[in-house]
């Protein structure tokens, strides 16, 4: 599990440490009190931008002159010492973030390779209307789960991509031997970053059907792939599309367009026509069969990875029963869990076995 987190001028927490935790962790207090920062701040310890998908310019503690940040953790293995993890920026470089792995400086990418983070937020549960391309960074981070080296080959993608549309939207006819190079990156990690969604869809998918359709409603997924998922038929879509991509000024095929489509299974209705409290109920069971999944046999032991659950408000909106069906499955997990919450009474049920903090403008104290 995840110990001795501290934030240093990281949004509105000036030196924040958070230690003693146990499978359970509870964050209370009131709005805007810096619950969901504390989330945030550990979440950074993903690739990516983190829950937020803030810039980094917008997390350093306000009104401070140097306009850094820094967090840390220690991450507890069972039978090793303990690996430091930090990340942060530093003032003479504010648009560089800065990652270190036993004080190690590394790539960020090279974190899913210590540790699996999800997580839930009130802004997510709006996932089943809002583009393609949310829904698509929501199952990258299930994928990387599975598949440590899937951040790797979804930043190779992307900026293999960014170069393709850049030689697109050229007034001057693109060197075709360039553009050979540049398909052949995107057909190398764009076949890899398909097919390993395509499997995580149909193994969520899998473990969903084995769930009841209460007290969380059960969704039906599908991979809906952008284009060719082979390597080669992706290659020759690109090759064949180039007057077209360039009258566009953008790559119209490939992965980078692909959609995961959810359905409620008891209704056989589109997700994104169901009532708000059926998709958030959607969503609950979908993070509730991935970490099933991840319990299973679907991990090989050597690719097992200590998890980390980040749940922010979501009780707030459950019935009880709903609340206790939550409880009873994550605490037959192995994750280690974070909620949030204004108050502790939704919690109860957990309030005994977890590690409680009261939050307030910014500090935290651990609650006996």
């Amino acid at each position: 599990m995840l110990d001795r987190i501290l934030l240093s001028r990281f949004r509105n927490h000036r030196e924040t440490a958070v230690e003693g935790t146990a499978q359970f962790n509870l964050l209370v207090g009131e709005n805007g009190a810096g619950k969901t920062n504390v989330l945030e701040a550990i979440s950074l310890f993903a690739p990516g931008r983190g829950m937020r998908r803030a810039q980094l310019t917008d997390m350093p503690q306000q009104g401070l002159d140097d306009g850094g940040f820094a967090i840390s953790a220690s991450l507890v293995l069972p039978g090793g010492d303990p690996v430091r993890l930090g990340t942060g920026v530093m003032a003479e470089r504010p648009g560089r973030r800065i990652v270190q792995i036993n004080g190690a400086e590394a790539p960020a990418v090279r974190l899913a390779e210590w540790l699996s983070i999800g997580w839930l937020t009130p802004a997510m549960d709006r996932l089943f209307v809002e583009s393609a391309g949310a829904r698509r960074r929501f199952l990258d981070r299930l994928v990387l789960a599975l598949r440590p080296d899937h951040a790797s080959n979804a930043s190779r993608l992307e900026n293999a991509l960014r170069e393709r549309n850049r030689l697109l939207s050229d007034e001057r006819t693109p060197d075709p031997h360039w553009l050979d190079a540049i398909e052949m990156q995107i057909v190398e990690a764009g076949a890899a970053v398909a097919a390993a969604r395509a499997d995580l869809v149909a193994r969520l998918d899998a473990a969903l059907a084995g769930l009841p359709d209460s007290p969380f409603a059960r969704p039906s997924l599908a991979y809906q792939p952008g284009g060719p998922i082979g390597a080669e038929a992706l290659a020759m879509a690109l090759h064949e599309g180039r007057a077209r991509d360039r009258a566009a000024q953008r790559t119209l095929t490939g992965p980078h367009r692909d959609e995961l489509a959810v359905t409620m299974a008891g209704k056989g209705q589109p997700a994104a026509e169901c009532s708000t409290g059926e998709q958030k109920a959607m969503l609950i069971a979908i993070t509730l069969a991935h970490s099933q999944l991840l319990e299973g046999t679907g991990v090989p032991h050597e690719e097992a990875r200590p998890r980390l659950l980040l749940l922010d408000e979501v009780a707030a909106h459950l019935d009880p029963v709903r609340r206790e069906a939550l409880f009873d499955r994550l605490r037959a997990g192995s994750a280690q869990v974070w909620l949030t919450g204004t108050e502790i009474a939704p919690f109860e049920a957990i309030a005994r076995e977890a590690a409680v903090w009261e939050v307030s403008g910014g500090t935290v104290r651990r609650l006996p």
